[in-house]
């Protein structure tokens, strides 16, 4: 079953179209979604070519106890870093200042 990926223009994105996890695309839905429903969101940034981002989707996105864990707690938001660089520089940065030490992708 398609989840809302599955008409994003981003490739990567389409990737994950046929998950189990909910996903949304970041916009206005999935941020008004988790501000009705107070849940906190579940942000995951990646990209095509990232191969700890293909191991993190097999290992846990295809998994549909994970999955049903993720959507029953969570508003599951994708972004593909190469089309969104501004959302991708504002978590690397906070991930930085948290973990006082590097980032990278798979940034969940």
């Amino acid at each position: 079953m398609p989840n809302r990926l599955a008409h994003e223009t981003s490739p990567y994105l389409q990737q994950h179209a046929g998950n189990p996890v909910d996903w949304y695309p970041w916009g206005p839905e999935a941020l008004e979604r988790a501000r009705r429903e107070d849940r906190p969101i579940l942000l995951s940034v990646g990209y095509s070519a990232c191969h700890w981002c293909h191991v993190m989707a097999h290992e846990s996105f295809e998994d549909g106890s994970v999955a049903a864990l993720m959507n029953r707690h969570f508003v599951n938001i994708k972004v593909d870093r190469e089309e969104r660089p501004d959302i991708d520089q504002i978590y690397q940065m906070a991930h930085q200042m948290i973990a006082r030490g590097a980032g990278g992708w798979p940034l969940t």
